[in-house]
Formats: C-alpha cells, sequence, structure tokens
C-alpha cells in the first residue's frame, strides 16, 4: 500500500483549463501510440500519450504477452485518489481481433493478419482526463521509475487551430464484396446452424475506400464526434497506422468495490433496426425490436455465452443479469443491450477476464470456438482492429474497454496518403433471412459512410 507522503511525491496533477478533447488532441493526430478516449454523451475523455513503454506483438502466439504486461503493471505504486477518475494511469491501447488465436488453440492460422498487430499497449504514466459533467480537465503524472518527462502539459497549452472540413473526405466507399456473393455466405451460415454446428456466427461485410489526397483519419473521427458520436468513441496512432472508431458497445468494465473486491460488467449489443424518419415511424421501429422473437433470441444466446465467459473466474453464483434485452438508441440505430455482472474470484484481475472473454461473444457467435472457425472460412480475411477491443487497465484493477464495431482501420501509403476500410455484420442464426440481413449490414454502416462521402 501506497502512503499519502508517497503518493505526494509520486502523483502530480495539474488542474487545466477546459478544451474540448478532440480539439485538444488534434496535435497529436500523428503522434504513435496517441490515444484519444473520447467518450461521447458519458461523463469522462481521456488523452494518452507519450507511454513509458509500449508493448506492440504482430502475432501473439499464446496468453503470455498479457502475463508480460502484468508483470510490468504489478510493482508500480499507485494509490487511487478518492476524486479520482476511472482511469488514471496504466496500460491502454488495442487487442485485435486476431489476439483470439492465441487464447483459443483450437483455431487455424489463417487467413493471414494485415498490417495490424494483435496487440498494441502502451504504459501511460501521464495523461489527462476531461470531466464533461463539471467541464473540467485535469493532467496525472505519475513519477515511477523509468517515467517519461512529461509532455502533455505544453502541447495542450498549443495554440487553437480552424479544425472543420469541408467537402467528402473520399470519394466513393466500395464494397469488397458482390451482395449475391455475401447473401450466399450468409445463406452457407444458416446451413450451419441447421446442421447444429453452431446457434448463432456473426459474418460481416468489408467497405474499402482511399481518403482524398488533402484529407487526414482524424478528420473522420471529428465527423463521427459531430454527427453520431457513441459511448465508446476513440482514435489511435501507431506507426503507419490509425484507428477511427465510433462503438456504442461495452465489451467489460471492471470496477474496484469498496474492500477491494472487483466486479466485472458486460454489455453485448444483439439487435439493430434503423431509426425512422418520423416520430411515428421511429417508435413503430423500436416497438418491432422489442418484439421481435429472431433478435430477443439472439441477444439471450449472447447472454448466455457471456455468462458462462465470466462464471469460470467468478466466485460461484455471483453471475447476475439486472438487464435483459433493455433497448437503448443511438442517432442512426436502435439496439438491444443486456448487462452482465459477476463477482471476480479472489486472485483474479482484468487480465484473467479479456483471457476468459476476449473476443466478445456479441462479435463471434455461440459456441465461440465453432462460430470463430466460420467466420475465419467465410470471410476469408484477418479481422484487424473489427470486433476486437480498445481498452484500459489501472494498477488497482479497475479496466474498461469497447467493442470495435463501427471502427475504420485506415494504413498510411508511401506517398503520404491513407487507406482505409471498415466492416460490418449481423448474428446470423437459424431463421435468418439473407437479404434482411444485407441490409442491416448497411444500416449500421451508414454513419460512417455519410461521415465519409458527405459534406
Amino acid at each position: 500500500m501506497t502512503n499519502s507522503s508517497q503518493l505526494d511525491r509520486l502523483l502530480t496533477r495539474t488542474q487545466l483549463g477546459w478544451r474540448e478533447p478532440l480539439e485538444a488532441f488534434e496535435v497529436l493526430k500523428d503522434t504513435p501510440f496517441a490515444l484519444l478516449l473520447n467518450g461521447g454523451g458519458g461523463r469522462w475523455s481521456y488523452i494518452c500519450a507519450n507511454p513509458m513503454r509500449t508493448l506492440e506483438v504482430k502475432a501473439a502466439d499464446g496468453p503470455g504477452d498479457l502475463v508480460e504486461a502484468r508483470a510490468a503493471m504489478a510493482d508500480l505504486p499507485f494509490e487511487r485518489p478518492g476524486d479520482a477518475p476511472p482511469f488514471c494511469g496504466g496500460w491502454a491501447g488495442l487487442l485485435s481481433y486476431e489476439y483470439g488465436r492465441a487464447l483459443l488453440p483450437k483455431l487455424g492460422t489463417k487467413p493471414a493478419r494485415g498490417r495490424w498487430p494483435d496487440i498494441a499497449l502502451g504504459l501511460y504514466n501521464e495523461l489527462i482526463a476531461f470531466d464533461h459533467e463539471s467541464r473540467r480537465a485535469e493532467h496525472f503524472y505519475w513519477g515511477w521509475q523509468d517515467a517519461k518527462t512529461e509532455q502533455l502539459l505544453s502541447l495542450y497549452s498549443a495554440p487553437r487551430k480552424n479544425l472543420s472540413v469541408k467537402g467528402p473526405l473520399t470519394s466513393i466507399t466500395t464494397a469488397r464484396m458482390l451482395r449475391k456473393d455475401y447473401e450466399a455466405r450468409l445463406g452457407r451460415t444458416v446451413d450451419y446452424v441447421h446442421a447444429g454446428d453452431c446457434f448463432q456466427s456473426n459474418i460481416s461485410q468489408r467497405f474499402d475506400f482511399e481518403l482524398n489526397a488533402d484529407r487526414h483519419p482524424f478528420n473522420l473521427t471529428r465527423r463521427l464526434a459531430a454527427s453520431s458520436r457513441a459511448p465508446f468513441s476513440a482514435y489511435f496512432r501507431l506507426p503507419g497506422l490509425a484507428l477511427a472508431s465510433n462503438s456504442p458497445e461495452r465489451f467489460l468494465q471492471i470496477v474496484v468495490e469498496p474492500g477491494g473486491g472487483l466486479k466485472a460488467v458486460t454489455q453485448p449489443i444483439k439487435g439493430t433496426r434503423p431509426r425512422g424518419k418520423t416520430d411515428e415511424e421511429d417508435r413503430a421501429l423500436a416497438n418491432e425490436l422489442l418484439s421481435s422473437e429472431k433478435d430477443l433470441a439472439e441477444n439471450l444466446m449472447i447472454v448466455d455465452l457471456m455468462r458462462n465467459d465470466l462464471s469460470r473466474i467468478s466466485t460461484p453464483g455471483s453471475v447476475r443479469v439486472p438487464k435483459l434485452q433493455a433497448l437503448e438508441t443511438y442517432a442512426n440505430v436502435h439496439h438491444l443491450v443486456s448487462t452482465i455482472e459477476a463477482t471476480l474470484a479472489p486472485g483474479r484481475d482484468a487480465f484473467d477476464v479479456i483471457k476468459a472473454a476476449f473476443p466478445g461473444g456479441s462479435v463471434t457467435g455461440a459456441p465461440k470456438i465453432r462460430a470463430m472457425q466460420i467466420i475465419e472460412e467465410l470471410e476469408e480475411e484477418a479481422r484487424g482492429p473489427y470486433c476486437g477491443s480498445l481498452a484500459w487497465i489501472s494498477p488497482d484493477g479497475a479496466m474498461d474497454s469497447s467493442i470495435l464495431i463501427r471502427t475504420v482501420a485506415f494504413e498510411e501509403e508511401e506517398d503520404g496518403g491513407w487507406r482505409g476500410h471498415f466492416r460490418s455484420g449481423g448474428g446470423i442464426v437459424a431463421d435468418s433471412v439473407p437479404a434482411e440481413e444485407y441490409t442491416e449490414t448497411l444500416d449500421k454502416a451508414r454513419a460512417i459512410r455519410a461521415a465519409l462521402e458527405g459534406e
């Protein structure tokens, strides 16, 4: 335990004047391992940069890399101040979907990975936390051994710029697969369900584009924040790569309870309808979702899967479902969202939870391993960040993380331009109709396409 005098020596807190997180982050948009967690309609946003250590793994071959991450943080002197935000220092970054191959050895080694690493984490001893309720910003700096010299305070005071961008970011987004070919793969998934291979598998399609010559990936982050910012909006920069996410979905949260115990919370999304053009149509679509036997069954399957994943590392009898199939409404869609909670068994922590539950069941299907094998077969290419997670983990065991849906992966080209892609999919079950599932993928992709192609 760190006493108060030690904490005073280790932790420096600096109150800052209010700036919008997107505006403050702009100067960092091309800095490797700069991370913006832009908390949507919630309370907190964070800017992380200048990590004291990084962990970047191209192709993980087991859970040992997270063991390394745990060990690097285990000896850090840390005690959370009572008035601190949920995240005030620790690991943060990306777990790509293919990291699941390292945790679930029954999966194959194909399709080949692209440029995105399985793991890209920074150990941040400084960050800026933004409290949207009080409109206060605060800089946290931990003087841990090997800590980098403070940089964010000087960057925060950089002159403000006019960051608005008019006109389209790209001329067109193109589906990589013809509609008939994608629907045929959905039909094959339905056949697998009827054959008893799985109850559900989440099959996605990919959309490709090139940014116009004078555009940057961060322009998309700003556009999405203005039009439909979701609770887990984010931007993450790696060498030659950039990630813009507008995800509405939490993967796993771990809360430190009074007394030091850890509670895990997951909130899978299953079930989607577009927003209506009128109030009457909007209510009708929401009610249709709430009464859909197919969507309710889909949601329940994933609730059962996540209950099973969490039960393996939780105190017996502690897994519960306080919210089942609740309606949540966003700028472009209605969703069904359930909440599952569990008390972690003594000695278990965030890294154990990731090992037990990654990738999230809402974006694989059930049973998980067979559903992922079908995804490998039918999608025929690595997902990269899509359906992976952006996460932060504090030394006291607290964690929060997203499911990377509504997410765009950018790759920098030799001439300095940017090529990007995103995926959109849905859970396929016994009574899925391929033509309807295809339309649902377009509904889910609408906000990103509008932000890319619009004015």
